[in-house]
């Protein structure tokens, strides 16, 4: 009932004529009936605050839980990508040796490039079934070892180089929901060697390709070229031969697309603003505090914080983890150095921008970062102490950290509860539909080695359930019944949804979020814009419709296939697929 309604209400036994003016009844409202009224507005407001207030302090308190889905996938996840079907495709490398996983149909590949087996019929890449929690085999030709990837607006996922024969390959897979599609690879389609590349859609559908080991260049895939599926040539970027050291430290570059159109890149400790069509640095920040390294083989983790519309979009980098100078060639010696227990965030568009640093509750490597719906910030997997490489981190990191950016700083760390599992060098971390984290891999080994060793290599999956999953806020999770599935630039669209205790429309915000390519430490493409113009009414017990605008722009949120979350005072509900176009 809004106010007028209610003074409407109260003002029935005095005889109030309905088309008086609002003005002209107050003065016949008894005083009793004021007192009345503004008790029981104070009552609503204080149960309100109340119940955000417990709902809160409660996601503070509840720690999520784990979940074993399975104890082998046949496959070690080093490689993972949520495609639009809900299907989650993941691979490591060819020249592993035979994995624990068969091709269908007696299937083989045969290469006389591999570096292990001319022949193998085994698979090294799967398709994982989220709403079944089945996954069957893909077939993989040529060495995906360290490679990247990206997905375009039509919802195929483009995966570039590699090692060895794979290196100068693109790999493209297309959702369905069969049991026929399959890798497509494209032999020498790229200009340079892509091995610890990075790849970032940009606003006008194409990737931009980054750097790779030795590769102080980039170049594009254009996915509706005529003659072609890449540049013409590769374009020299400086920055990346400026930030390798002895330990190359700059390999898998962090590079998001920032609302201006132009790139931000980070390698090893220093980071700059690139115009990524003029070939130029536009403008470049302060080094990170301390002298970590942050890029692989060091493997820290890079996000992107929300891009938020209902105010002046204000671009923020928050980065977490890695390890000390010098730490990979101590490691191969036997000498564990202590990881980086530091994190980092820069607001990219202050005029002096510095680096604010804040303490994490224990050191971390090879850790992955991604975003909640809710606004969290979920640090995951890694070891304590060495770096990324073969053998040579120590002390696994089985705890989570939840991160939330806007409490006070001594407050923003939450602990959650430990897997059993150790997550080490090649391990990963998605986001799922549902609001799950899903994580697998962990082959700190040459080849897989289940036996003999501190950590053997892990073919599980297992997931891990935020603490807005409990039951415990069934009552204030939403539920969308209803969206367009298709949603414009500057364009109101609308979604239905139930929620059993509606709080307030102020505690609604509706968000999409691009799902990551995500392998050592760093998920690509990944950002979330947190849409304005919301507006709800209520249709139906527990039933409101929502409306709310596209993002403004092409540079704030690229076309393609997103997750959208309508979160209700922090529990989101869960995600649904829409085509931004």
């Amino acid at each position: 009932m809004s106010f007028l309604q209610y003074l409407y209400f109260i003002n029935l036994s005095n005889k109030f004529v309905p088309n008086s003016s609002f003005t002209s009844f107050l003065p016949i409202i008894m005083p009793t009936k004021i007192v009345s009224f503004i008790f029981h507005l104070l009552i609503l407001i204080v149960q309100s605050s109340r119940m955000m207030s417990q709902i809160t302090s409660a996601l503070s308190d509840h720690e999520g839980e784990w979940h074993i889905l399975h104890e082998s996938i046949g496959i070690s996840a080093m490689h993972m990508q949520l495609l639009k079907n809900n299907k989650v495709v993941m691979f490591d490398r060819t020249d592993f040796g035979r994995s624990n996983l068969s091709l269908p149909d007696g299937r083989c590949r045969y290469d006389p490039n591999d570096t292990e087996l001319k022949i193998d019929c085994t698979a090294h890449s799967i398709l994982y079934d989220i709403g079944t929690n089945t996954f069957r085999p893909l077939m993989v030709q040529t060495d995906t070892w360290c490679s990247s990837g990206a997905v375009l607006p039509n919802g195929t996922l483009v995966q570039t180089g590699g090692y060895n024969d794979g290196d100068h390959v693109i790999r493209t897979l297309a959702p369905c929901n069969g049991f026929n599609c399959d890798w497509v690879e494209f032999p020498q389609a790229l200009l340079e060697r892509r091995w610890y590349a990075t790849n970032q859609i940009l606003p006008d559908g194409r990737i931009i390709i980054i750097g790779g080991r030795a590769q102080f260049n980039y170049e594009f895939y254009h996915p509706n070229s005529q003659d072609s599926s890449f540049s013409q040539k590769a374009v020299r970027l400086n920055f990346l031969r400026e930030t390798r050291d002895s330990d190359e430290n700059n390999l898998y570059p962090f590079v998001h697309l920032l609302p201006d159109g132009n790139l931000f890149i980070f390698a090893n400790t220093r980071s700059i603003v690139f115009d990524y069509k003029q070939n130029r640095m536009i403008r470049e920040f302060p080094a990170i505090n301390g002298s970590e390294p942050r890029n692989y083989p060091s493997s820290g983790s890079l996000v992107l914080l929300p891009l938020d519309e209902n105010r002046p979009i204000e671009p923020e980098i928050m980065i977490c983890g890695g390890a000390s100078r010098n730490a990979f060639q101590l490691a191969k010696k036997g000498k564990f150095q202590r990881a980086a227990s530091t994190c980092g965030r820069l607001k990219i568009m202050d005029k002096n921008p510095v680096w604010k640093m804040e303490n994490m509750p224990m050191p971390r490597v090879m850790s992955d970062m991604l975003l909640l719906p809710n606004d969290d910030i979920i640090i995951i997997n890694g070891a304590s102490s060495g770096t990324a490489g073969w053998e040579l981190a120590r002390n696994p990191v089985t705890r989570p950290l939840i991160y939330n950016p806007h409490l006070d700083e001594m407050r923003r760390f939450s602990v959650m509860p430990a897997s059993a599992r150790p997550r080490l060098y090649h391990s990963t971390a998605i986001l799922l539909t549902d609001g799950r984290v899903l994580v697998g891999g962990s082959n700190p080994h040459i080849y897989y080695n289940f036996s003999g060793v501190e950590y053997p290599t892990d073919l599980s999956l297992e997931s891990f359930s935020p603490p807005y999953l409990s039951p415990v806020y069934d009552h204030y999770r939403p539920r969308i019944i209803e969206v367009d599935e298709v949603v414009s630039y500057l364009q109101s669209f609308s979604l239905n949804f139930t929620v059993q205790r509606f709080l307030k429309m102020s505690v609604v915000s509706v968000r999409l979020i691009l799902p990551s390519f995500t392998t050592h430490s760093f998920s690509m493409n990944q950002r979330m814009v947190v849409l304005k113009g919301v507006q709800i009414s209520r249709v139906a017990n527990n039933t409101y419709q929502l409306f709310a605008v596209g993002p403004s722009t092409r540079e704030i949120a690229p076309p393609g296939y997103y997750l959208l979350f309508v979160v209700h005072s922090g529990i989101p509900s869960s995600g649904m697929w829409i085509k931004l176009q």
